[in-house]
């Protein structure tokens, strides 16, 4: 297995990309990124200096990942989609070292033209709606939806919706795997087999 670049692509020299990495038409990655095995990079993605991207991540076209953007393995970035890194900005006030940290957990989903606001972490397996804006912390297998986005649900980590109420304590099953998940304090976790 190899990457694979398209003709219409710009990779800067210095930019790492792991075994299998796709990188289609009209994509910009530059010198500095750091880019897993298996990735797939659609059309018109652009991907900044200090950003590091896990293996097997998907980013659909028309992605902008910007300095401080950090995606761990298993990713989907939905079309579209935008992420920010400077929570304030201002075209005639240079921000650059105000740039806050955007961290995307394992296997998390981020809806097609959801809005991800610098500084938030989403956690493992969690699923942001289309159009959502995340302007905070989302925990672990959250489904968020709606602008400014709030919690409505909970995902399992296969991607199905559990049966189990937005906060408080219960115990569901993924209608397509059957693991178990038990929730207790806004908090959920998958539960050992």
């Amino acid at each position: 297995m190899s990457t694979a670049i398209h003709e219409s692509a710009i990779v800067d020299p210095g930019a790492t990309l792991g075994d299998g990495t796709r990188v289609w038409h009209f994509c910009h990655i530059s010198a500095g990124a750091v880019i897993g095995a298996r990735c797939s990079f659609g059309q018109n993605v652009f991907v900044a200096n200090n950003v590091i991207i896990g293996d097997n991540v998907k980013v659909q076209n028309n992605v902008s990942i910007y300095d401080n953007v950090f995606l761990e393995d298993d990713v989907f970035c939905g079309p579209s989609m935008v992420f920010t890194n400077v929570y304030n900005p201002r075209s005639h006030v240079t921000r650059k070292d105000e740039y806050r940290d955007t961290r995307v957990r394992l296997g998390a989903t981020l809806g097609a033209n959801c809005t991800i606001v610098c500084g938030a972490t989403i956690g493992r397996f969690a699923f942001v709606g289309a159009g959502a804006v995340v302007n905070s912390d989302v925990p672990d297998y959250a489904l968020m939806v709606g602008v400014p986005a709030r919690r409505i649900g909970w995902m399992s980590a296969a991607g199905q919706r559990l049966d189990l109420p937005p906060s408080g304590t219960g115990e569901a099953s993924c209608p397509q795997t059957g693991v178990r998940y038990r929730l207790t304090g806004g908090m959920l976790e998958e539960l050992p087999t």
